[in-house]
């Protein structure tokens, strides 16, 4: 029993191995056919693109005959508008020159006045500046004697009957164009037109 049963499976196995190898085979063939066609197609559109790059060649070679054609016959016109357009532009560069030397003539007539004008103002602005240097000074002094008018103005003044030394104090300054004494005690006076001293008080 045993043997039958390995018998039957090894029938089973080579079987089993002869479809494999059949179905192997089989499938070969089958991509052979299949690349041949594809192979036999490719040749087709090869074929089919290369009379349509002959056309498109030939058609392209029309074309560019043509363009030269045209190239040669825009060159000719070109060169005749040209010479046309250069004969009027000449003409008004010529009418623009001539604009632009009037033009020139009137901005240096110009440029001269106005230098002359410019110098005006320089001599008028100097003397516009020594006026104010002067002002200033003016200013200044009168506010000095303003300060000191306000300053002999606060002080009070005291007169006495006491008569001028016979020997005069220390002269120590000068108050309303008369001489300031300084007597021993420090007191300030002045002589005034009696002859008795005035005291001077701040």
């Amino acid at each position: 029993m045993k043997k039958l049963f390995l018998l039957c499976f090894l029938v089973v196995l080579s079987g089993n191995f002869y479809a494999q190898e059949t179905a192997t085979t089989t499938k070969a063939k089958s991509e052979a056919t299949a690349k041949k066609k594809k192979a036999e197609a490719d040749k087709a559109t090869a074929d089919k693109a290369a009379a349509d790059a002959k056309k498109e060649s030939a058609k392209a070679k029309k074309a560019a005959d043509d363009a030269t054609a045209a190239s040669a016959k825009a060159k000719k016109e070109s060169a005749k508008a040209t010479k046309s357009t250069t004969d009027k532009e000449a003409a008004k560069a010529k009418s623009s020159a001539d604009k632009a030397k009037s033009s020139a003539d009137k901005a240096k007539s110009e440029a001269d006045k106005a230098k002359k004008t410019a110098a005006k103002a320089e001599s008028t602005k100097a003397d516009v500046k020594k006026t104010e240097t002067k002002a200033d000074a003016a200013s200044k002094a009168a506010k000095k004697d303003a300060t000191a008018t306000k300053k002999t103005a606060t002080k009070t003044l005291k007169e006495t009957n006491e008569k001028a030394p016979s020997v005069p104090d220390k002269i120590t300054g000068e108050y309303n164009g008369k001489k300031v004494y300084t007597g021993p005690r420090g007191g300030k006076y002045y002589i005034n037109k009696n002859g008795n001293k005035t005291y001077i008080q701040d």
